[in-house]
């Protein structure tokens, strides 16, 4: 047997043990609901750092990085910062149904809790890093509107940051803007990759399971219970919602319209890897500190069909309970109206050739307020504080 294969056993066997000393049947887990919970675990996962991004993982960049999120002077006319929509009171999201940039934008804000995590960011998957998705904000001008020139001149005009960056980079900021901005963007990088929530009431479960406690296993809410069997069963919702972050980190088609509005249609996925294919920061290009590794290959062989055509990237459900409106056009207002999408789904709006795992659920009114209550305990009990503190340096 495989180590990992091993391991999975004995974690079986000691879920078992807590099982046969849990008391009655609604505190008890089936054993493929215990393998299946063993499988979104643990919490938090090791994470590997990013081989495109030199500085991932340094601490004077992420000293760096964290600074610039707070900073308004990033943006082209002082106004706006990372945190403007990616407020810690909306779990880094904004509780907008639609982002609002110096307009009202066609899609939801991503959550930025452990987004590090991803292979592809955004909606759209446009970006194929941290540094590269952060990049696409600062110079859209419908967002923060700057230009590389702009960040290298605020860059170079703030003696803090200055010292900031040569911690992080070894030198001062150059006098070539493009470095400047990849540099900006990668230290920011760096500092999402510290945004890791802590546990939920889920992941106390997982723990439990994992060390054969009955007792704290059978603290899991029974209604919470029932919904967990209806995600790991009937609902087969871990089909794409996997793994510790509950995403398979892909796209898929819903249901969910792509039009934006009268004679104009948001593309997704298939727009996303035009975009992610043609842009200069990807990991493929020049600014990437990996260019003969293989982060990239996901990139260099990715490619567009009909069926990408309006598919959205499934996002972690952890923490999705403080992130309403809720799919990448903010359209469903709570997670009744989320998990009643999936009852009802519209099969109709799907492509011919695309989502056949997709069907109704046809739930009740109980098997839906079960689900809901499941989802909740993805909900961490605790997250790392983010301060906007002046940044001082040294």
């Amino acid at each position: 047997m495989k180590p990992r294969g091993l391991l999975l056993g004995l974690l079986l066997a000691a879920a078992a043990a807590v099982q046969a000393a849990a008391n009655g049947p609604e505190s008890s887990f089936s054993v493929d609901e215990i393998r299946q919970i063993l499988r979104h675990g643990p919490w938090p996962p090791a994470v590997s750092g990013d081989p495109s991004n030199r500085v991932a993982g340094n601490r004077d960049a992420v000293e760096l990085g964290r600074a610039l999120f707070f900073d308004v002077r990033l943006s082209a006319d002082n106004t706006m910062a990372c945190v403007t929509c990616h407020s810690p009171e909306h779990a880094l999201s904004d509780g907008r149904d639609r982002a609002r940039g110096r307009v009202r934008l066609d899609r939801n804000t991503v959550g930025l809790w452990n987004v590090a995590m991803a292979h592809w960011f955004g909606w759209d998957g446009a970006a194929d890093s941290p540094w590269a998705f952060v990049i696409r904000p600062i110079l859209n001008p419908d967002e923060m509107a700057a230009t590389p020139r702009h960040v290298a001149a605020f860059m170079q005009g703030d003696a803090t940051l200055v010292c900031l960056y040569r911690k992080a980079f070894g030198s001062r900021p150059r006098n070539d803007p493009e470095r400047v901005l990849v540099d900006v963007a990668k230290a920011l990088a760096a500092y999402l990759g510290t945004l890791i929530s802590g546990k939920s009431d889920f992941d106390l479960l997982f723990d439990a399971l994992s060390r054969g406690d009955a007792a704290a296993a059978a603290k899991y809410p029974a209604d919470a219970r029932r919904g967990l069997a209806l995600f790991f069963g009937r609902g087969q919702c871990h089909v794409c919602h996997f793994g510790p972050n509950f995403s398979n980190g892909e796209f898929h088609d819903i249901g969910i319209p792509y039009l934006v509005e009268s004679g104009r249609v948001d593309p997704g996925r298939h727009g996303g890897i035009h975009q992610v294919k043609r842009d200069r920061f990807n990991r493929l290009g020049e600014f990437s500190d990996e260019l003969a590794g293989s982060s990239g290959d996901h990139t260099r062989h990715v490619a567009q069909n009909h069926a990408t055509y309006g598919q959205f990237k499934v996002p972690s459900l952890r923490n999705v309970e403080l992130t309403p409106p809720y799919m990448h056009n903010g359209s469903l207002q709570t997670l009744r109206d989320v998990v009643r999408h999936y009852s009802e789904l519209p099969v109709e709006r799907l492509h011919q050739d695309g989502e056949a795992l997709l069907k109704p659920l046809n739930l009740s009114e109980a098997d839906i307020d079960s689900l809901v209550a499941f989802l909740r305990t993805l909900t961490s009990r605790q997250f790392p504080q983010m301060d906007r503190l002046s940044p001082t340096c040294k």
